[in-house]
């Protein structure tokens, strides 16, 4: 963790860290994995439902170039997308951002579209 006593400099894992959770949709997809685990394409875009199906396929192969996801085809029909160890890994970072979002957000304060 950054000593604020430091001059401050941006950690770049950190950076990197944010460039990939902080990209729009990116959090809610691994979310649904953690929760849900493996799904296919059309249970994620069902759950995850402003995201168009172009943006999602970009965001889903970001997350599996990142080694936070992957996609197996346990039939040649079907491709089935998980977390990786790497992207399980986040489960006590979404755990603290629930817990933060709980504290100072409502229901109310969620409905804004």
């Amino acid at each position: 963790m950054a000593d604020c006593n430091d001059k401050f400099n941006l950690c770049p894992k950190f950076s990197k860290t944010f460039s990939i959770l902080g990209r729009k949709w990116n959090g809610l997809i691994i979310e649904v994995l953690l929760c849900e685990g493996p799904q296919r394409f059309k249970d994620i875009s069902s759950k995850v439902k402003k995201c168009s199906d172009r943006v999602l396929v970009e965001r889903l192969r970001e997350l599996e170039n990142e080694g936070l996801i992957k996609h197996t085809a346990p039939d040649s029909a079907h491709s089935v997308y998980e977390l990786t160890d790497r992207g399980s890994d986040l489960k006590n970072v979404m755990d603290a951002i629930h817990t933060w979002a709980d504290k100072w957000y409502s229901l109310a304060d969620c409905h804004q579209d």
